[in-house]
């Protein structure tokens, strides 16, 4: 028997690389998934018919989760597609630029804000009043570490990741009654191609930090997500779940 045997899940900003993870390792534990985009067709399409092919089920959706009313949708459309079940959602949809904080507008402050931390509110709500009236669920949000130790040019990036984990507490307090539990998951750095050659120096001193001497893969945060959500996390809510390979371990002085 798998993990989440049953299930229906659903994972924003699935045409990227935790996405596509998080869309595979839900499927391979028995879930039914729909994969959530806002432009990246093809690549959830590919995800999708790779779930197909293994005998799972699964449906690319679109949406733009910058505007509250197509979080609803999105969340009634995958209650259409599932025949009115939904049992974990992931918010994993996020934006990341660099973008130096002397010179940066309020119109990018908020371009990464309403991507990053109000979906998160607007899909959470949207979930949660389905899953209040049918046994409950799970969420869990993507937040990172970030959320305490910021980057430079991330300060709207690392604020709204800090205000994800916040809202995943107050959410534990009252959906919990209900039988919803909300979590989040702060990966380190994750591996994707073309880092390395980016970031070179970044990826540098992140090995030198990592106690466990690697970068982080998609699939290291996939298979936090899906213990989360499965009956082994069921009294674990309001948490934090750190996945950086023990950087943050490290003493900072």
């Amino acid at each position: 028997m798998s993990l989440l045997d049953g299930q229906t899940a659903l994972v924003t900003g699935a045409g990227g690389g935790i996405g596509r993870a998080l869309a595979l390792r839900f499927a391979e534990q028995g879930a039914a998934v729909a994969l959530h985009c806002r432009t990246a067709t093809a690549a959830a399409g590919e995800t999708a018919d790779r779930i197909r092919a293994a005998g799972g089920l699964a449906v690319v959706l679109r949406a733009d989760l910058t505007d509250e009313d197509a979080c609803h949708r999105l969340v009634h459309d995958t209650l259409e597609w599932s025949g009115g079940r939904l049992t974990a959602l992931v918010n994993n949809a996020a934006a990341q630029p660099v973008q130096p904080l002397p010179g940066m507008t309020a119109a990018e402050w908020r371009a990464v804000v309403d991507t990053d931390l109000t979906s998160v509110f607007a899909c959470t709500q949207a979930a949660a009043a389905h899953m209040r009236g049918h046994g409950g669920g799970t969420v869990t949000h993507i937040a990172s570490i970030e959320a305490g130790h910021p980057a430079p040019g991330h300060a709207h990036y690392g604020a709204a990741k800090a205000a994800v984990v916040t809202h995943a507490r107050a959410a534990a307090l009252e959906y919990g009654p209900d039988g919803i539990r909300v979590n989040t998951v702060s990966p380190g750095l994750i591996d994707r191609p073309g880092l390395s050659t980016a970031w070179p120096d970044g990826v540098h001193r992140w090995l030198a930090a990592a106690p466990t001497g690697r970068l982080g893969r998609p699939e290291d945060v996939a298979d936090a997500c899906v213990f989360l959500a499965s009956p082994l996390a069921s009294w674990i809510t309001g948490h934090d779940l750190v996945v950086d390979g023990g950087v943050s371990a490290r003493p900072t002085w």
